[in-house]
């Protein structure tokens, strides 16, 4: 047996691998791994009225398209978490510019979007 750790989504498992006789062998790399970079957040204009994310999730859809005007109470995004869509409505009337696209997966708190 051999045994190794390894990291999934940022959280380490330590894994044992049987080693069999005649069986192809994988190379194995001494190279360290380094993860991807986040990507950047995207830009939202100073002041209005910031939209946070309530829980952590994926954002499953924008409701609305960016620049769109909406009121107060309009479904903006639906943010999945826990396998329960969730949706997400508008603070405030105004211009929605959003933080965040189709896809990405958020922290509690980030920034969704911004109502000028």
């Amino acid at each position: 047996m051999r045994k190794f750790n390894v990291t999934v989504n940022g959280k380490t498992y330590a894994v044992e691998v049987e080693e069999t006789e005649g069986g192809a062998q994988a190379p194995v790399s001494a190279a360290p791994v380094v993860a991807a970079p986040k990507p950047a957040a995207a830009a939202v204009p100073a002041g209005g009225t910031k939209l946070n994310a309530p829980m952590p999730g994926l954002v499953l859809k924008l409701n609305v398209a960016n620049g769109a005007t909406v009121k107060k109470g309009d479904k903006l995004l639906v943010l999945e978490a826990m396998k329960m869509e969730n949706d997400i409505v508008s603070p405030a009337d105004g211009v929605v510019a959003f933080a965040v696209k189709q896809g990405d997966n958020v922290e509690t708190g980030a920034v969704l979007a911004s109502i000028n």
